[in-house]
């Protein structure tokens, strides 16, 4: 094994832990708000409007910093700041101080998520970058799914401090494998034996730029979706009457459905810049969102997860294939690829909390709402592709 080979396994050893730890903490602490705090569906949403906003806000900043303070010390920073988050959690006994953590840790991951999609491209040659994106995705969202469908089962046997404990031990220990990493040797540049910048089937600048662009516009909204479908999720498992372990069970399907279709987009290059893959899977997605929050159905949760998971996976791959493809400024590319992501984070639950405000009579009024503002996400992808094959 080369050293590029060693870097690179270590950089997805730190990504996937990054993963677990994150998901264990930010998907399970809307039902620590609700089990200590009494948090409703309209309050959880408010918090997660909070934190999409705080890290919309810093991403891009935090991955324009990295760029020129370095890599490795944007992540140390990044991973003390979430251990320290979290340790000071974990000792608090207030709504507005738990709050006042978690925005803490959202800052800190800030400084992870844009270097990690960073490190993994660096000196690759083009051809390559689709390879080393493809394992990124698979390592996230494979821990990604294990920790959401454990999290629930380690909240019952453990306690709901497992939340902040099991994340602050995987923090630190991230931290030693940063130093541990930042001493090895860089290799050399790859060279470029490919013609993949020349070949008639890769896009040119222009037409790449509007998948860049296609793509940047659809993610935000795919996170629109998740992160409404996280903060409401202790309402849904209490409309099914399910406990914090099962509820976990019957609704991480769509993360390892995700995993699936990462694999799959991983192997299979035939979905680059084509864009009846991409408005495919956003129609999928406004219809499997609405289906898994309006229907009152446990069967209809569990099947429409399968569509949510495909269309969550294509367009997330999309947005960070776009962003990462043949370019130089990967962490600050990367930093606006997490600010839109931070962006989705916070308009979703913000148009839920406020849709509850105005209509409390109507359970389902945050869900409409949502899927009202995805509707709208679908007409500008559709706008921005017939602008942009007007000007070809």
């Amino acid at each position: 094994m080369n050293i590029r080979q060693k870097r690179q396994r270590l950089c997805f050893t730190i990504e996937g832990l990054n993963s677990f730890a994150t998901v264990l903490y930010f998907n399970y602490l809307y039902f620590f708000l609700q089990a200590k705090f009494g948090f409703s569906d309209k309050a959880n949403l408010a918090v997660a409007a909070l934190l999409g906003l705080c890290y919309a806000l810093s991403s891009w900043q935090a991955g324009r910093l990295a760029q020129r303070w370095g890599y490795f010390n944007a992540l140390k920073l990044g991973f003390g700041i979430m251990a320290g988050a979290l340790l000071v959690g974990s000792q608090l006994g207030s709504a507005t101080g738990e709050i006042i953590a978690a925005v803490a840790a959202t800052f800190g991951m800030c400084f992870t998520w844009p270097v990690l999609e960073a490190l993994i491209s660096e000196n690759e040659t083009p051809d390559r970058v689709p390879s080393a994106v493809g394992i990124y995705n698979i390592t996230w969202a494979a821990t990604n799914a294990v920790a959401f469908f454990l999290g629930g089962m380690l909240i019952e046997k453990l306690g709901y401090h497992s939340i902040f404990y099991i994340p602050l031990g995987i923090f630190i220990t991230q931290f030693g494998l940063t130093l541990w990493l930042e001493k090895m040797p860089k290799p050399a540049i790859a060279e470029n034996h490919s013609v993949l910048s020349h070949d008639a089937n890769h896009p040119g600048p222009a037409r790449a730029k509007m998948f860049q662009q296609l793509a940047w516009l659809a993610n935000p909204f795919a996170y629109i979706a998740i992160n409404t479908l996280l903060a409401v999720l202790p309402g849904v498992a209490a409309k099914f009457h399910l406990s914090p372990m099962f509820a976990g069970f019957a609704c991480s399907l769509w993360g390892f459905v995700r995993l699936a279709a990462f694999v799959a987009l991983w192997r299979w290059p035939g979905w680059h810049y084509r864009f009846r893959w991409l408005v495919t899977a956003f129609s999928a997605l406004v219809l499997s969102f609405a289906a898994i929050l309006i229907v009152p159905s446990l069967a209809v949760l569990i099947i429409a997860q399968l569509f949510f998971g495909v269309a969550i996976g294509l367009i997330y791959y999309s947005s960070l294939f776009y962003s990462m493809d043949a370019s130089d400024s990967k962490s600050e590319h990367g930093g606006i690829h997490e600010a839109a992501i931070g962006a989705g984070n916070f308009f979703g639950p913000a148009v839920g909390a406020v849709s509850l405000q105005f209509a409390s009579q109507n359970s389902n009024a945050g869900a409409y709402a949502v899927s009202a503002l995805l509707l709208c996400g679908l007409g500008g992808l559709v706008t921005i592709w017939q602008a942009g094959r007007e000007k070809n």
